[in-house]
This record gives C-alpha cells, sequence and structure tokens, in this order.
C-alpha cells in the first residue's frame, strides 16, 4: 500500500474531509489531495501534525492499515467482562482446527508441570502477577514461532 493511500485511509477512518484537514494544517485541500495521490509528500511536521489529525502515531500513519487498525480499536474497547466470555480456543479453532483436537494426542501431563514451573519462575525473578506472567510466556512462544519462521 503507498503512503498516500495510507493518508486517504487514515483521513476517511476519522471520517475527515480533505478541506477539514487541510484547514487543521493550514494547508490547500489540493495539498492534501496531492499527498494522497502521491505526487508529493508532506515534510516531517506536517506528517506529524497528520498523525495527529488522523488519531494515529507516525509509524501507524505510515503503515496504516484500516483492518489493522479495526481489529486494535475492537480489542480496545473490549471490556474485560466481555473478554472473559469469549471462549478464545473456539475462536482461534476456527482458524486453527488443532487447538480443538490436540488434547487427544498431547500428553498434557509432560508439559503443565514444566510450563508452570516457568509462570512460577516469572513471578518470582520479576515480580509479575499471573496474568502477565502468562503474557510474557506467550510473547516468548511468539518469538521462538518467529525465529522458526525465518529462512
Amino acid at each position: 500500500m503507498s503512503l498516500g493511500t495510507n493518508f486517504f485511509n487514515a483521513r476517511k477512518k476519522q471520517g475527515l474531509s480533505q478541506e477539514g484537514v487541510a484547514e487543521k494544517l493550514g494547508v490547500s485541500r489540493q495539498t492534501i489531495s496531492k499527498w494522497e495521490l502521491d505526487e508529493t509528500l508532506p515534510d516531517i511536521n506536517q506528517s506529524k501534525k497528520l498523525a495527529a489529525a488522523y488519531k494515529v502515531s507516525l509509524d501507524e500513519l505510515i503503515e496504516f492499515d484500516p483492518d489493522l487498525n479495526d481489529i486494535k480499536e475492537v480489542i480496545a474497547k473490549t471490556s474485560e467482562e466481555k473478554q472473559a466470555k469469549v471462549d478464545w480456543t473456539s475462536v482461534w479453532a476456527e482458524k486453527y482446527p488443532v487447538l480443538t483436537t490436540y488434547q487427544q494426542n498431547v500428553q498434557l501431563d509432560d508439559y503443565v508441570p514444566k510450563m508452570k514451573e516457568m509462570l512460577q519462575r516469572l513471578k518470582k525473578d520479576y515480580g509479575y502477577n499471573d496474568q502477565d506472567a502468562f503474557l510474557v510466556l506467550k510473547d516468548i512462544l511468539a518469538q521462538i514461532w518467529n525465529d522458526a519462521k525465518k529462512p
């Protein structure tokens, strides 16, 4: 996706017109149009103002993905109460069916004590609560997964 397309999508996501953004930034509507069409680029100060107008960081604006932004918004707005009602295994199993079948194949008793030990160590060594220790362990596993996918 081009930078101009990112600008366009971010502006539309906020429900702003080119005229409205131009007024906020002190530029012409045509300038906003040229940025969105990749004919010209804003300078760094204008880019920072654009990001502020679109309520995203400069990094997010450069890599703006409306679908990803929607997902982030939903996560941020979902209360703990609603999250507790979601059967996350079932939800993820729609994409990854192994989540509904592995219990029949994997000897959980071989792994649970070791995982508990790792969680306890994270809690003891770093003072994490249960949830934070789980999240750190999940992130460590994600790093291992990402490293394994690299050529």
